[in-house]
């Protein structure tokens, strides 16, 4: 199956359309009635996302603990060829953590192969990977010119063409270079591939630097929430999780037949769960292959991560939204969940709607409301919210840590902002190319051996917020 790409470049056109819809409302039928109509929309537009929030956190709540406590099924019984791959651009303050997390890691050294890509870096990244690899026969370094290209879908798929050539690996496993996984991981992950429909796994990411600011510990409960709560529940109830683009692994000969990772995206993690999809497998989760990354620590930083989330996010919305209400590969039940998570990065959207609408009520303009501004206000926070409190629970975190939650107010309003404006540069078809999350080399404290399978395996400090 061939890279989806977008037909048109921009979608000014329907801008201007939603405008002028707007606008005719408005004449025809007056502000009132059409605040009126635009509020109940967008109320059943919430309260359905609110119920698939709850519903998550519900399953979470109840059967998450149970799943992450038998977690050693089949661990030593399947070993099939893995191939490790990590792009790496301008990655001297990480590097080193990272190349050292993947050669401890356990697995049968015949059927691994680790591969990292010098992304054309500029710094000391490249000198750093080739003295690791001198020192260590099972490490293969690719070097990219610079400008080659892709962003990190173009490395990878070099990893996969050049240097996998010749390497009869049936399971290729994705880091980010800030990534250090636990010594299982490999292990976790490649189990589920027993089921030949299953196309690509994730396992759990949690932040390890979660006390170096006060955005790196709301990005944390919000991992807690993300990892714990939410692909927790995508997959329990509809076995839908997506594949996340970094701790997870995809069948070879899937990624072969799909082309490799698609370049002309900037959320290659997306773009490949829709086409992994339609093509007739499934994506699979095991919340305990657990691996540590580092979390953005400036607003700065946090406003690029989530301004490409968001825009590629939505562009596979516009991408995707036909083949998948087509494919015969997914049931109705499957294509509404599907839909539903391809809309989520254009939610906030309508949240900043809704928050006008909501304010411009309370002030006498639009007349009476057929919902008031508390409900809009309950159901516009309620649900993410309730992911994010049992994101605490089953991540064991001390019970000061849950006023923290306060903190997620101002940040789901600098969310309704960075998800609007790369709303708007989507469809106004604003160049954007692969722009790298800057690292910082943070980290909290070493990572203690756990059991396998204990829920807070990756509570490594309780300086970080979590109890033993």
């Amino acid at each position: 199956m061939a890279h989806q790409k977008s037909r048109r470049t921009h979608h000014r056109w329907a801008l201007l359309g939603y405008a002028a819809v707007a606008a005719a409302a408005l004449l025809l039928f007056g502000v009132n009635r059409t605040f009126w109509v635009a509020g109940a929309i967008l109320n059943v537009v919430f309260l359905a996302y609110f119920a698939r929030h709850l519903s998550f956190a519900v399953s979470a709540a109840r059967w998450a603990e149970r799943d992450l406590s038998a977690a050693n099924v089949g661990l030593e019984t399947y070993t099939p060829r893995i191939a490790v791959l990590v792009a790496c651009k301008n990655e001297e303050l990480v590097v080193d953590g990272m190349v050292s997390a993947l050669l401890g890691l356990d697995y049968p050294a015949h059927a691994l192969t680790l591969v990292v890509v010098d992304d054309g870096s500029d710094d000391g990244t490249g000198a750093r990977l080739d003295a690791w690899a001198a020192t260590d026969p099972r490490l293969r370094v690719l070097h990219r010119p610079p400008g080659a290209g892709g962003g990190k879908s173009g490395a990878l798929n070099d990893a996969l063409n050049i240097a996998l050539a010749g390497v009869d690996a049936e399971i290729a496993v994705i880091f980010d270079a800030d990534h250090e996984p636990d010594g299982s991981v490999l292990r976790r992950l490649a189990r589920h591939f027993r089921d030949p429909k299953v196309g690509a796994v994730m396992g759990r990411c949690v932040v390890r630097n979660g006390v170096e600011s006060s955005l790196a510990s709301t990005i944390f409960i919000d991992y807690l929430s993300g990892y714990l709560v939410n692909e927790y529940g995508r997959q329990a109830i509809f076995e839908l999780p997506a594949y996340g683009g970094a701790n997870c692994a995809v069948r070879v000969s899937v990624l072969r037949e799909l082309g490799g990772w698609n370049p002309d995206t900037v959320t290659e993690d997306t773009d490949l769960t829709l086409r992994v999809l339609l093509m007739g497998h499934r994506v699979r989760y095991d919340p305990t292959a657990v691996d540590f990354e580092e979390a953005v620590l400036s607003s700065r930083r946090f406003w690029k991560q989530r301004h490409r989330w968001a825009l590629g996010h939505q562009k596979c919305l516009r991408d995707f939204w036909r083949p998948v209400l087509r494919t015969p590969h997914l049931s109705v039940a499957d294509k509404v969940e599907t839909m539903m998570f391809l809309w989520v990065y254009h939610i906030p959207v309508l949240c900043g709607l809704g928050l006008l609408l909501s304010t411009l009520r309370a002030v006498g303009i639009g007349g009476p409301a057929p919902t008031s501004l508390l409900p809009m206000s309950v159901l516009l926070f309620a649900g993410p919210f309730a992911e994010l409190a049992v994101g605490l629970l089953l991540g064991r975190v001390e019970r000061r840590a849950a006023w923290m939650l306060v903190g997620f107010v101002p940040s789901f309003g600098l969310a309704i902002v960075t998800i609007t404006a790369a709303y708007l540069d989507g469809m106004l078809g604003r160049r954007y190319s692969w722009v790298k999350t800057a690292r910082s080399g943070a980290t909290t404290a070493p990572r203690p051996v756990t059991p396998a399978g204990d829920v807070g395996a990756f509570s490594f400090a309780r300086r970080n917020g979590v109890r033993r």
